[in-house]
């Protein structure tokens, strides 16, 4: 599999090796090894989401505080989607960048979101599958929401909607805080307690 960073720092595409026959196909989706060599995060899944989307369906954006953190890594299992990963870690030298990836079930482009960055997508076709394996299982409390069409961020959430179509959003989503309101209310993560639990990662791994 093909691994690469994203313009987001710690975040990466990966595009796996499709093996095809008669049959269909087959491909690795993930390896830990692999993705621990190529980015120097060590990624092992607590636990698996699944969502199911309706065509300009908008999730997000969606972060996990610090402790406990979570990583995500993102694939299309039927369907396709319009997935955005915004650094918003507070004193990152690349705080606000953004990036984008479509992600299909054809192609099984994935993406890893490590903890501190915010995470959310545009559905763009009926019955779209996303699954999240997660670093860290769900704590009550430490999810928290950002606002997706705050201005600030200027995210490209239009390029994935249909023409005419109404983007359909949680009213958690739709209430959740601008960019700065989520700074003023200590939402977002420290750049540094970031860096410093993914060291912690590294080393209880090489343990």
């Amino acid at each position: 599999m093909g691994i690469t960073e994203m313009a987001v720092p710690d975040a990466y595409r990966i595009t796996p090796r499709l093996l095809g026959d008669a049959r269909g196909s087959f491909h690795e989706s993930y390896a830990h090894d692999a993705l621990a060599e190529a980015t120097g995060h060590v990624f092992r899944p607590s636990q698996v989401n699944y969502s199911v989307s309706r065509r300009d369906t908008l999730r997000g954006l969606h972060g996990v505080s610090i402790p406990p953190g979570q990583a995500k890594y993102v694939t299309c299992v039927r369907g396709s989607l319009l997935d955005v990963v915004v650094d918003l870690r507070l004193g990152s030298p690349t705080f606000g960048t953004w990036d984008s990836t479509v992600l299909d079930a054809h192609e099984a482009t994935a993406v890893y979101v490590a903890e501190g960055l915010v995470h959310g997508f545009v559905a763009m076709a009926d019955d779209t599958c996303i699954s999240y394996l997660c670093s860290t299982q769900y704590v009550p409390g430490t999810q928290f929401e950002i606002q997706p069409f705050d201005a600030e961020l200027a995210l490209p959430w239009e390029r994935a909607v249909s023409p005419g179509g109404k983007v359909l959003m949680s009213e958690k989503d739709e209430q959740a805080p601008t960019l700065a309101q989520a700074a003023d209310r200590g939402l977002l993560a420290r750049y540094e307690d970031c860096l410093a639990l993914y060291g912690r990662l590294r080393r209880e791994d090489a343990a």
